[in-house]
């Protein structure tokens, strides 16, 4: 809902003033953690991921495309700790910590996206910001 929601001039953002990531970049870059984290802990999920360069600007559909492919794994990882079932290893403390992991990680470029977004003049509308918390409706 919020890769949609952006411009394609919003996808090319960024704050950085030494050639950091751009918008685009740190989806990419969501999806590239999420891959390594499934490579080095339950490396069969890993297996038909695409991964991204460090420097590459993917497509929007493919984008998402592989952002909900490694949602599906990841969650299929966490299940495992979750049931004990399959081969996966997760933090010393745990799958909650694993999952907490996830969490911060993620919602850190979120809204770092979303501040990238709105101080470069393509702010998100305040519709989406709003929905994106609604998760009864996600």
């Amino acid at each position: 809902m919020l890769i949609d929601a952006i411009s394609d001039e919003g996808m090319t953002c960024t704050l950085s003033k030494r050639g950091g990531r751009n918008v685009i970049r740190q989806w990419a870059h969501l999806h590239n953690v999420r891959v390594w984290h499934l490579e080095n802990r339950a490396k069969d999920l890993s297996g038909d991921l695409p991964k991204f360069e460090t420097r590459e600007e993917p497509e929007r559909n493919l984008l998402k495309a592989a952002l909900l492919a490694s949602t599906e794994r990841v969650a299929e990882y966490l299940e495992r700790g979750i049931t004990g079932t399959g081969k996966s290893r997760h933090f010393k403390k745990g799958v909650i910590a694993t999952l907490g992991y996830f969490i911060n990680h993620e919602s850190h470029h979120r809204g770092n996206i979303i501040i990238t977004l709105k101080l470069s003049g393509h702010p998100v509308s305040r519709e989406i910001l709003y929905k994106i918390y609604d998760w009864d409706k996600i």
